[in-house]
């Protein structure tokens, strides 16, 4: 379901997501990777949500955030990538948009979805070809969930709410 601007209020929970322009990869090494999270986390300061899902792909992202503000979830988005295009476009000699479409989302309305698109959104570097688990995958927020690394960038409330234990989460991946 696409969202309406109206639809972007205190509480409302999205999936955000994006692809590279063209054949383009977004992230090269690993540093690209933590300077985008670091340039994420800045701007969540300013603008309040609460991350329970997110994956970083070479070409592509997934977020599965709440708003916890009256400011709008996208602007944090906006300005990330923004900053992050800037830092890019310099670091890889090239000018322009990095992404093939305006910011994608999608409202996220119902339980089963939201617990659905956690699995998504952790299996999609399994399921692209990368790697053969999802804890394999640095850069997304499954080492949380499995409470083996301890990060920023999640809220625990799906987790604790379905899956208290990790190996309940471990369980409902496989």
């Amino acid at each position: 379901m696409r969202c309406k601007n109206e639809e972007f209020i205190t509480g409302a929970v999205f999936h955000i997501y994006n692809h590279a322009i063209d054949k383009y990869s977004l992230f090269h090494s690993d540093e690209d990777y933590r300077l985008f999270l670091n340039i994420l986390q800045r701007k969540i300061e300013k603008i309040p949500a609460s991350i329970f899902a997110y994956c970083l792909m070479p070409n592509h992202y997934h977020f599965l955030i709440r708003q916890d503000s009256e400011k709008k979830i996208y602007l944090i988005f906006n300005y990330a990538f923004i900053s992050y295009a800037q830092i890019y476009n310099k670091i890889y000699g090239r000018k322009g948009p990095i992404f093939r479409t305006p910011l994608q989302h999608k409202a996220v309305t119902n339980q089963e979805y939201l617990i659905q698109l956690c699995k998504y959104i952790h299996m999609n570097p399994v399921s692209a070809g990368l790697v053969d688990h999802p804890e394999d995958w640095a850069y997304s927020n499954y080492l949380e969930w499995i409470k083996k690394r301890n990060g920023k960038l999640f809220a625990q409330e799906i987790h604790d709410k379905y899956f208290p234990e990790p190996k309940e989460y471990i369980e409902f991946i496989e």
